[in-house]
């Protein structure tokens, strides 16, 4: 907060899913939890609040609520990791934006678990049910930096290369930049990213919304490349157009790589023993019950 009051900037706390929740469901026990979070905040006086990344509307909505009680009149985001389809206990993904927003929320939308353009669509579905509802707000994205178009309801966790091995399925900075302009387009004014985003993913964004922003451009810019019109090579400097970038169809160099992925959908959320929380370390006992409950889900002994 000292560096940005000698900047044109605002600062923000955060708060997320608690264990509390997934083990317990209990609503005023959740909300104690969140509220011990709030404290600090609460004493640094900061600009505004966000809380996201929240697979149950249920739980973020005790969250907004909590943040509402503890420190009223600060401006709450809230977004949800879930898809265009629904949160993971099936509620519609417009019908979680219209809850948010009647629990007090200034600001909706979806991060992360799916890539931008997944991200954009769920926000679409919040827009129109918000307005649909006759109620007001301003919306939000801060997807993957990562493809994810086989990603099932629990998102990119769901998918064999998470956590270690997704950098294949990065975005490249021209995709980010149909990303701004597509969440612009769709009346989305809090654009951002989340896991997989790199600075220059947020320069593209910046870059491509530079008009919408007063003209302000960031730094060390590739315009499209036309910093490329000085390249000694011809065939290089031929590219230093946006045309070029923008119809690439980018190669990955692994001759027998997989385009999609079958993703694990194990099916369990909030309520499921082998989701509940504890502080103490995972015990060999729980990894062997994980195992055997991935091979009768392969064995199609449990419903997926």
């Amino acid at each position: 907060k000292q560096w940005y009051q000698r900047r044109v900037a605002i600062t923000a706390g955060g708060v997320s899913q608690t264990p509390t929740y997934l083990t317990a469901t209990d609503k005023e026990e959740v909300k104690d939890e969140v509220k011990k979070q709030l404290k600090v905040f609460k004493e640094q006086k900061v600009d505004l609040m966000i809380a996201e990344y929240y697979e149950h509307v249920e739980e973020a909505e005790w969250h907004v609520e909590a943040i509402k009680e503890y420190m009223p009149g600060t401006p709450i985001c809230a977004s949800l990791a879930i898809n265009d389809e629904s949160d993971v206990h099936g509620v519609p993904t417009g019908e979680c934006g219209v809850r948010l927003v009647r629990a007090g929320a200034d600001v909706v939308g979806v991060n992360c678990h799916f890539d931008p353009f997944r991200c954009i669509e769920a926000v679409k579905k919040m827009r129109d049910a918000v307005q649909a509802a006759g109620l007001k707000a301003h919306f939000m994205v801060q997807p993957l930096g990562f493809w994810t178009p086989d990603a099932s309801v629990q998102g990119f966790i769901d998918l064999p290369e998470f956590p270690f091995g997704l950098e294949p399925r990065i975005l490249t900075r021209w995709d980010m930049a149909r990303y701004a302009r597509e969440a612009y387009d769709a009346g989305i004014r809090f654009i951002g990213g989340c896991c997989g985003f790199e600075p220059y993913h947020i320069r593209a964004v910046s870059e491509e919304l530079s008009e919408e922003r007063g003209g302000y451009l960031p730094f060390n810019c590739v315009y499209w490349g036309k910093c490329l019109e000085k390249h000694t090579k011809p065939w290089v400097r031929a590219r230093s157009n946006k045309h070029y970038w923008e119809t690439l169809n980018p190669g990955t160099g692994r001759p027998f790589s997989a385009s999609l992925s079958k993703p694990d959908q194990w099916g369990i959320t909030a309520g499921h023993e082998l989701v509940k929380q504890h502080q103490t370390s995972t015990t060999q006992q729980e990894l062997i019950e994980g195992n055997e409950f991935k091979q009768k889900l392969h064995r199609h002994e449990v419903p997926c």
